[in-house]
């Protein structure tokens, strides 16, 4: 009996071991191959699921930080509604001041209360538009900021004729729009120039396309997080302020404020503008899980449908000079359309170059007086070229 006994007290010793072992193994965190973050199931994450809720480290504490992209998204605005206020407000703009806030030079940003802008804190960043400006290629970088640089000074000069009316020959304006002597609306091609130029070019062919090769298992000094996780967090902190981007939004409903690109992606590509938030998403806690196919598939995912709503704003804007509009909402579309022309040579993943966006706007704008000269054939060769390159 005491030899039973004990043997029965052994074997359920030892259920207990292992009944408690295998108890402990369920519950813990799996981390993933870089042994520095817990893994993220892609169930848990939801359209709705706020950017900042599910990148911790093992305090809680978040590994998202917005800070440089949203910065300079509100560079973007800052200088966009200072250009805007020359017709807004009958002002004579200074073109220094605006080729300071693209440089972040002599604290050119002040406060703007309707759009949440401390300029204080702009100019103490160290960040600038500038800076990342036409980046991706350093040989066309100084082109591309020269010509923003050039267009500035132009809308300085441009300004002073807001009392005036706009014809062939003559800047003024047309209803609500400051266009040159040529009819181009100059506000438009450094708004859409910078789209492309600053926004897309930098969040798509630098942070979500080169910079996926950065580091993804060490922290950064003074920081909690990956140089890759930041580089993600970035872009998407360029795109949007908003911790879900274009939250509850429909086809026919923009369920959040967005600026530029941010806004012309529900605009212009109806198809896809619900995806892309759920893929910055995935792409974000495939970073945390080291999962790097998938942070690929959904860069590029990103990356194509964005120059899509790109490549869409300037066939489309194009198209409403063939509409029965007023002269001043013809040059209004027009210009918008040129400059979205010009952005479409940083789309990159479609073949589209300097060579194809220049060989466009040849067509539209090499005669003597510009926006006065376009004809209908002229229009449908470009729209042509864009919906053959980008498969529209």
């Amino acid at each position: 009996m005491n030899k039973f006994s004990l043997l029965g007290i052994l074997l359920l010793t030892n259920f207990v071991f292992f009944s408690c072992k295998k108890e402990t193994s369920k519950t813990e965190e799996v981390k993933s191959t870089t042994g520095i973050r817990t893994v993220i199931s892609y169930d848990q994450l939801t359209p709705n699921t706020p950017y900042k809720s599910l990148f911790l480290d093992s305090l809680g504490d978040t590994v998202v930080d917005l800070t440089a992209g949203n910065t300079r998204l509100k560079m973007f605005m800052a200088l966009n509604n200072y250009i805007g206020s020359a017709v807004k407000e009958n002002k004579t703009l200074d073109s220094v001041l605006m080729q300071n806030m693209f440089s972040n030079t002599a604290n050119p940003f002040y406060d703007i209360a309707s759009l949440s802008i401390i300029g204080s804190e702009l100019n103490a960043s160290n960040l600038s538009l500038q800076s990342i400006t036409g980046k991706y290629n350093a040989g066309e970088q100084m082109t591309v900021n020269n010509r923003l640089n050039n267009l500035m000074g132009q809308m300085a000069v441009l300004s002073t004729f807001v009392k005036d009316s706009a014809y062939s020959g003559k800047p003024g304006k047309l209803g609500t729009y400051l266009a040159d002597a040529k009819g181009i609306e100059v506000a438009q091609i450094i708004q859409k120039s910078l789209i492309g130029a600053a926004q897309y070019d930098y969040i798509c062919n630098v942070l979500l396309n080169q910079g996926l090769q950065a580091d993804n298992k060490t922290i950064l000094p003074g920081k909690n997080y990956t140089q890759l996780e930041q580089n993600w967090d970035e872009a998407y902190g360029f795109l949007t302020l908003n911790p879900v981007y274009l939250a509850n939004s429909t086809f026919d409903t923009k369920g959040t404020t967005e600026s530029f690109l941010g806004s012309y992606i529900w605009e212009y590509n109806k198809e896809a503008f619900s995806k892309i938030y759920p893929a910055f998403l995935r792409g974000r806690a495939a970073i945390a899980n080291n999962d790097m196919n998938e942070v690929k598939t959904q860069a590029l995912f990103i990356r194509t449908e964005m120059e899509k709503a790109l490549a869409n704003s300037a066939a489309q804007y194009l198209n409403k000079w063939k509409l029965n509009l007023t002269e001043s909402a013809r040059i209004h579309a027009t210009a918008e359309g040129l400059g979205f022309v010009y952005a479409l040579r940083f789309c990159k993943v479609n073949g589209a170059d300097e060579k194809f966006s220049d060989d466009n706007l040849d067509i539209l704008l090499n005669s003597p007086n510009g926006y006065w000269d376009l004809t209908l054939s002229k229009i449908n060769a470009v729209m042509g070229s864009i919906f053959g390159k980008f498969g529209l």
